[in-house]
């Protein structure tokens, strides 16, 4: 039975969501015990310093990135098992930095040396509310200790997740440009047989109405289009381009106006011909919260570098499943690290429906061994190994300073 998003409200309290416990994790806490790995403690965490240019600079409505600046953590334990997480902050949303993810790191080091790091949850308790400052790096951490957990079970962590997903697609991003280079760039994409195309707005409605169609005309009328304004409209300026481009059969619109503006959301929202989905507007569980009971928007974009990692991502589904919605986990610019991360919850959650998992298709190099493939399409699978299912090359790893 489906119950309208309304009708959850009524029904249910939100503090019930809380308790979903993934099915995966009974069956892998035992394999756990069974093989000692729950006597594991943290040993010590290793933090490095990264920097990856950009093929050619990217553009949104926020600014321009010319490189991914991103942290690596090793958390090393006792019995030798490593978990890999990555930050990747972007200032002009997260608010945190290159600079103050190290300086956080090292306080979470101390914070979680010596202690158990199956104990994600209780971990997580205690880092605390650097969550609000450096979202990033805390993220980086989640993702270290469920690699840790995955590894200790012996299980993909999609699969200890509960999820089955293997194989979906991505899409793919075209950055802000002048209509005609923009046409050009997403009818690269469909032509190498991408399904899903997303395109940057948010400036000149007129003019974004403009890359709007030249994109469409470009890659044709049956790949999907989707639209992301990254706060750069006004609501009566989000209404009009929205009812603009209603012609050009655009799948959903991210974040038509700026993050604090909910009652802003939800009037675009009543007026749009197309679905919103939240995107600034959510980093945390009780961010969805505030979402769902203002109606605000159709969908929502999780982000690990947001939500500080995957357990608060995977939380952020819960709520959106009990209450109707589908979501889509995207991402900054990391490298399929991170992005791997944001793979294994797409495919352990039946309401994360779309995947932007394409930061690292402009950079200049990729780091990692393993981890999530990504056919020449777009289709995203995922490797049959315990926990993210990945490393970073050891001749690159060779050539970073240790913080």
């Amino acid at each position: 039975m489906t119950i309208s998003r309304k009708g959850f409200l009524k029904a249910l309290g939100f503090g019930i969501l809380a308790s979903q416990v993934p099915r995966g994790w009974a069956a892998a806490a035992a394999k756990i015990e069974e093989s000692g790995a729950g006597k594991l403690r943290i040993k010590d965490v290793e933090i490095y310093a990264f920097d990856i240019p950009l093929k050619q600079p990217f553009r949104i409505s926020l600014g321009v990135s010319n490189a991914a600046n991103d942290v690596l953590v090793r958390v090393v334990t006792d019995s030798g098992i490593v978990g890999l997480g990555e930050s990747c902050p972007f200032p002009p949303i997260t608010g945190d930095t290159q600079d103050t993810n190290l300086l956080m790191a090292r306080s979470i080091r101390e914070m979680i040396k010596g202690k158990d790091p199956l104990a994600v949850d209780s971990l997580l308790g205690e880092i605390g509310h650097i969550v609000y400052s450096n979202p990033s790096i805390v993220a980086a951490f989640d993702m270290a200790l469920m690699d840790i957990l995955g590894k200790a079970a012996g299980l993909p962590l999609f699969r200890l997740l509960g999820g089955d997903k293997a194989t979906f697609e991505t899409d793919i991003t075209t950055g802000m440009d002048t209509p005609e280079k923009m046409a050009a760039s997403a009818g690269a994409h469909a032509s190498q047989g991408y399904k899903n195309i997303k395109m940057k707005v948010g400036l000149d409605p007129d003019l974004d109405a403009e890359r709007v169609q030249a994109v469409r005309e470009a890659i044709g009328k049956d790949v999907r289009l989707r639209i992301d304004a990254n706060q750069g409209w006004t609501v009566p300026q989000a209404i009009y381009a929205l009812r603009k481009m209603e012609r050009f059969n655009i799948q959903f619109v991210e974040q038509p106006v700026v993050a604090w503006d909910i009652a802003g959301l939800k009037a675009v929202r009543n007026e749009s011909p197309i679905p919103v989905c939240a995107d600034e507007a959510l980093f945390l569980p009780q961010d969805a919260m505030k979402l769902i009971k203002a109606e605000a928007c159709d969908y929502f974009n999780i982000k690990l570098m947001k939500a500080g990692g995957m357990t608060n991502s995977i939380r952020i589904a819960h709520l959106a499943d009990a209450a109707n919605m589908r979501c889509m986990v995207g991402c900054m610019l990391e490298t399929r690290l991170a992005l791997t991360a944001g793979a294994h919850v797409v495919a352990s959650q039946r309401n994360i429906t779309f995947a932007d998992l394409d930061g690292y298709t402009d950079h200049t190099l990729d780091p990692i061994v393993g981890g999530m493939a990504v056919s020449s399409s777009g289709e995203i699978t995922l490797p049959e190994l315990p926990g993210l299912g990945l490393d970073v090359d050891p001749a690159f790893l060779k050539k970073l300073k240790r913080v």
